[in-house]
């Protein structure tokens, strides 16, 4: 793939947005995914997303795939179901906490292999760092919800991936993705 997607517009935005919470309450209620009848060109398009539910701005679950499997669309689902039941982190949502939860999306760009850290811009920046089987994925939003530094957010991606934090310095793979990040958070219905 040569280039990046363009992003989504504001419509694709409130469609994914809406298409994940009812996945969530599919879900819950045991039915089927909801599928999309018409869905914009772009959703169709296969890309890697994460979907991160949060109550009172206080993480719920997450749950993502960076590498494309599905279309979009079909990420989006999937992932907001998981993060809503299997996020191994958290208990699964009950019912009662869907009127205060909060959906949040990020549509991942292809990762790039970091050569150099300086490559790395903090708030435009997630990272995955990887030796043997062992991963860390830490989303762009986190290092600046944080406060962290980039050492800091190496360090942390690493300790994610159950590594010691210079396993950087010792040669584990760093990679570095951007991500379009949008939420129902001040949104019209939200």
């Amino acid at each position: 793939m040569s280039g990046a997607l363009p992003n989504l517009i504001e419509e694709e935005q409130s469609v994914l947005l809406d298409l994940a919470r009812r996945s969530i309450v599919a879900r819950l209620e045991l039915r089927p995914l909801p599928r999309l009848a018409d869905p914009p060109r772009r959703l169709l398009v296969e890309q890697g997303a994460f979907v991160s539910l949060r109550r009172r701005r206080t993480l719920r679950g997450c749950v993502g795939m960076v590498t494309p499997a599905a279309s979009l669309a079909e990420t989006v689902a999937r992932c907001a179901a998981a993060a809503a039941t299997e996020d191994p982190r958290f208990p699964p949502i009950r019912p009662a906490e869907l009127p205060g939860l909060t959906v949040e999306i990020s549509v991942l760009e292809i990762p790039f292999r970091v050569d150099h850290l300086s490559q790395i811009v903090i708030g435009t920046h997630g990272l995955v760092v990887t030796e043997g089987a062992r991963r860390g994925l830490l989303l762009p939003q986190v290092a600046i919800e944080q406060g962290w530094d980039l050492k800091t957010f190496l360090q942390e991606t690493c300790l994610k991936a159950g590594l010691p934090p210079d396993a950087v310095a010792k040669g584990a793979r760093v990679e570095a993705f951007s991500a379009q990040v949008f939420s129902e958070e001040g949104r019209a219905g939200s």
